[in-house]
């Protein structure tokens, strides 16, 4: 086992397959097989029976059995272990405090959507560099994963390469699908493959057609072709995913977490016969890419649910340890974003525990 970590995390750059053709388009890395660094940075049974008993505790809250809200709550994008650690150990804490109420989730979110080009995340470029060392990445993002589960949290990740699910989907309880590949057959076979329940985003123009039609098509079983967990090319039978549900995350028009905008999505996901389950992502469009507005958009969401609006069931707030975002260079602040801007951990927590106390309060 030890061979093999040293291997994975020695690969380099460097070792790329050069080739004599001037006019070749590709270049190859060897990587390790999803089978191979599953066994190399393994999960105890605990660990693993903890993980199967935080999906099914989502799933119950995505089903109206348990009345707690969900919060999907953490960094944009992870780019530094020790202040994701930082936060998860924070998140535990505040967690075990508001469990009466809530169920806290924490982002571990690796990999990032680029509408161009940029920093497309941990697993991708671990040293934030452009030397992207994927081979160390992944190593990186399964041993990062690994320990914030043996914290006890539950953990979310946006899926956002196929491929790569493979390397990270037993670690996971919830899993996102963003707005620019809800749209995608391909992403929606993978969902209907995922051992956890998913939540897909509407579209980036705000329209929640396309959402609906990935729910539906991914709780049907699929054959599509893949890889199999030893790197093998290979037909893949999935059986379908039952649990997922609809995120509302804005769009170009504007904010579509207000009362009337989910209304109409609980009448939409109704006659569509799918999933009633509405998550509100404070973040994005709701709250105009500005950080501090999340709250208001959180205050907003609550109020509606403690005025009887039973779809709503979860939310996600990007939140990190300091406020705002940071642009890429050599001298990083600790526990600031690289990619959207967040809200800090002190307003974060100062408004996780104001809801806590509403929701308390009126179930009392």
């Amino acid at each position: 086992m030890n061979a093999l970590l040293n291997a994975v995390e020695a690969a380099h750059p460097d070792s790329f397959d050069q080739t004599d053709d001037a006019d070749a388009a590709i270049v190859s890395q060897p990587l390790p097989t999803p089978g191979a660094l599953k066994k190399a940075i393994a999960l105890e049974p605990a660990i693993k029976e903890q993980i199967a008993h935080q999906r099914q505790t989502i799933r119950n809250i995505l089903n109206g059995h348990d009345s707690r809200l969900l919060v999907v709550m953490g960094p944009c994008s992870i780019h530094d272990r020790d202040s994701a650690l930082d936060y998860a150990r924070r998140l535990k804490e505040l967690a075990n405090e508001v469990a009466d109420s809530m169920v806290l989730v924490m982002r571990v979110y690796v990999e990032k959507p680029r509408t161009t080009v940029g920093w497309k995340g941990l697993v991708y470029d671990p040293h934030l560099d452009g030397s992207d060392n994927m081979a160390e990445g992944l190593a990186s993002t399964r041993r990062l994963m690994r320990d914030i589960a043996a914290l006890g949290l539950p953990i979310a990740c946006e899926l956002l390469q196929p491929m790569l699910s493979a390397y990270m989907d037993d670690l996971i309880s919830w899993a996102a699908v963003g707005a620019r590949t809800t749209e995608s057959q391909i992403h929606r076979e993978m969902v209907s493959a995922l051992p956890m329940p998913a939540g897909f985003k509407n579209g980036t123009d705000g329209g929640i057609q396309v959402a609906i039609d990935a729910m539906g098509a991914s709780r049907h079983g699929h054959r599509y072709p893949g890889f199999d967990d030893n790197g093998h090319p290979a037909l893949l039978h999935s059986r379908g995913n039952p649990d997922t549900h609809l995120v509302l995350r804005g769009g170009h028009q504007g904010p579509n977490h207000d009362a009337q905008s989910v209304e109409k999505a609980a009448f939409a996901l109704g006659a569509a016969g799918v999933s009633g389950a509405i998550m509100v992502d404070c973040s994005h469009a709701n709250s105009g890419k500005d950080p501090t507005r999340q709250p208001l958009v959180l205050d907003e969401v609550i109020r509606q649910r403690l005025n009887g609006v039973s779809s709503l069931v979860g939310v996600m707030l990007e939140s990190h340890l300091e406020t705002g975002k940071q642009p890429m260079g050599a001298a990083l602040r600790y526990g600031v974003s690289v990619t959207d801007g967040c809200l800090g951990w002190t307003d974060s927590e100062h408004h996780i525990r104001c809801v806590a106390k509403r929701l308390t309060e009126r179930s009392v």
